[in-house]
């Protein structure tokens, strides 16, 4: 499929990426999900559906439960077949999220998700933010932390995957990446994705389908919501790819034929304080 830089210091990038909570958590998500996980022939069968649609880019993190772990067992291929994204600063346990943005918490968090994939490195490391952590890059220390993993090699790229505009553009002034909120609906980050671009700063959309919600898209009559929803994301000049988070290779192979569809503008987001409209 189609593949987009992941700004000006990052590799190719498939348009769909694969985003894994599916695989590895069951509790606490804000969408409908089965009571179990998916077995690991049905992980396998995911995985090689993806890289068989040259979909490259896998979107994980330590709150996805198992995610990382089964990643490192069952992904076929190469390394350099894939993009590994996954995160730092939130895990998840019998009591819910709990986070920790303290130097030695990220650094060990970083060092688990590697030896849990069985690599050594990951080409994107994101913060999961709280809400709070991203208004405080500057002060925390964080910034520093980021660049000290980047600088050993564990890293490739590293960013945030925000909460708020405000969170988001002080991010894009600071980072390699950042992982924004864009659906039809949910448009407050169009300035951060043009700031993104002007600066060479990789975007990765999040959830693109509303988590789950996409009755609430006011899709037009007669087409498909996640679809329609897709496109809309690509649709955005400096909108990398759109992270789509599933356990089913048949909707993982209908969220790659949206994005190649034929007729897909590119266009620049609204600039800073103006509304976005549909395309």
């Amino acid at each position: 499929m189609n593949r987009r830089p992941l700004g000006a210091r990052g590799p190719q990038v498939s348009e769909i990426g694969l985003g894994t909570v599916k695989l590895g958590r069951t509790r606490g998500l804000k969408y409908p999900t089965p009571t179990e996980l998916p077995s690991d022939e049905r992980v396998v069968e995911l995985l090689t559906a993806a890289l068989d649609l040259g979909v490259n880019l896998i979107d994980t993190a330590p709150a996805y439960g198992r995610s990382e772990e089964r990643l490192g067992r069952l992904l076929p291929g190469s390394r350099e077949d894939w993009v590994l994204c996954t995160k730092a600063g939130e895990s998840f346990g019998d009591e819910g999220s709990r986070f920790d943005f303290s130097d030695a918490a990220i650094t060990a968090s970083v060092d688990q998700s590697l030896a849990r994939m069985r690599t050594n490195h990951v080409d994107v490391l994101m913060v999961h933010s709280d809400g709070a952590i991203e208004h405080d890059l500057v002060h925390s220390g964080l910034l520093d932390t980021l660049a000290r993993i980047k600088q050993s090699g564990k890293a490739r790229l590293v960013g945030v995957s925000p909460k708020s505009l405000a969170g988001a553009l002080l991010a894009v002034e600071h980072c390699d990446v950042v992982m924004l909120t864009l659906n039809p609906i949910e448009t407050e980050a169009a300035p951060a994705i043009e700031l993104a671009r002007e600066r060479g700063v990789g975007v990765l959309v999040k959830k693109a389908l509303a988590s789950g919600h996409t009755d609430k898209l006011g899709t037009p009559p007669g087409q498909d919501p996640a679809d329609a929803a897709i496109r809309f994301s690509l649709h955005h000049a400096g909108v990398s790819s759109v992270v789509f988070g599933t356990a089913s290779p048949e909707h993982l192979a209908q969220a790659v034929r949206a994005a190649e569809a034929p007729g897909l503008d590119i266009v620049t987001p609204a600039p800073r304080g103006a509304k976005t409209t549909r395309p």
